[in-house]
């Protein structure tokens, strides 16, 4: 018990620590210097370990760039087309257009997706499952979104892989392709903190796949719809 509450205390200073960067970074335009590195931390004030975890958060999430050398320091990054994808939203590397179009349609398609899993899942299937919901959690412990986010990806590209239809199965897996192969970082979008954000969508999905293995349709149905509205 004293470890998880020294942990979630460690957790909750880097958190505020990188939120504070990701301020100062709303504050200047793109490509501007933000300080050296102790100059950031005396203003967050936190230790330099605590410092070095939210800078590598920030740096996950596409909001800073950082350049050895004299005159370097921190920077914000140059800033990338967004789509939004529920309480995230994705750094893209092309138009935005496309990739809401590809992201918007794959949503429409997660219902029937799941509720065929469901029927069409073997003992080996729910198995896989499992281990990406196991990478879920450890993305959440580390906060590390975009190793969320591949492995929420790899989850329901396994659930369109035992998906009987050859015209859902292509249609869904191309969908994720374009939305993975144009992602560059993954980041919050400020409403909530990033860390209750995934830990709410690893319990949904975990669930998700509890249900789908005992085969409740009832349960399926209703996080099915919790799942809708979190677009993940």
């Amino acid at each position: 018990m004293a470890s998880d509450l020294m942990r979630d205390g460690a957790t909750s200073r880097t958190e505020r620590a990188a939120a504070r960067i990701a301020e100062l970074v709303r504050e200047i335009d793109p490509g501007g210097r933000l300080g050296t590195k102790s100059e950031l931390r005396e203003l967050c004030g936190v230790s330099v370990g605590t410092f070095n975890e939210a800078l590598r958060v920030v740096q996950a999430r596409g909001l800073v760039a950082v350049r050895p050398g004299p005159g370097g320091g921190l920077f914000a990054a140059e800033q990338s087309p967004m789509v939004r994808l529920g309480n995230s939203v994705l750094a893209i590397n092309t138009d935005a257009s496309s990739v809401a179009d590809a992201v918007r349609i794959r949503d429409a398609l997660d219902p029937l997706l799941i509720a065929d899993a469901a029927w069409h899942s073997s003992p080996a299937d729910i198995a896989r499952y499992r281990e990406q919901i196991a990478a879920m959690a450890a993305a959440v412990d580390t906060l590390d979104a975009d190793a969320f986010m591949q492995a929420n990806w790899r989850l329901h590209e396994l659930f369109a892989e035992v998906n009987p239809s050859t015209v859902l199965r292509p249609i869904y897996m191309g969908l994720i392709e374009m939305i993975k192969d144009r992602t560059v970082a993954v980041l919050p979008t400020g409403d909530q903190p990033i860390a209750e954000v995934m830990a709410e969508r690893y319990r949904i999905h975990a669930e998700l796949v509890d249900a789908i293995a005992d085969r409740d349709e009832d349960r399926v149905d209703d996080l099915t719809r919790q799942h809708s509205v979190k677009h993940d």
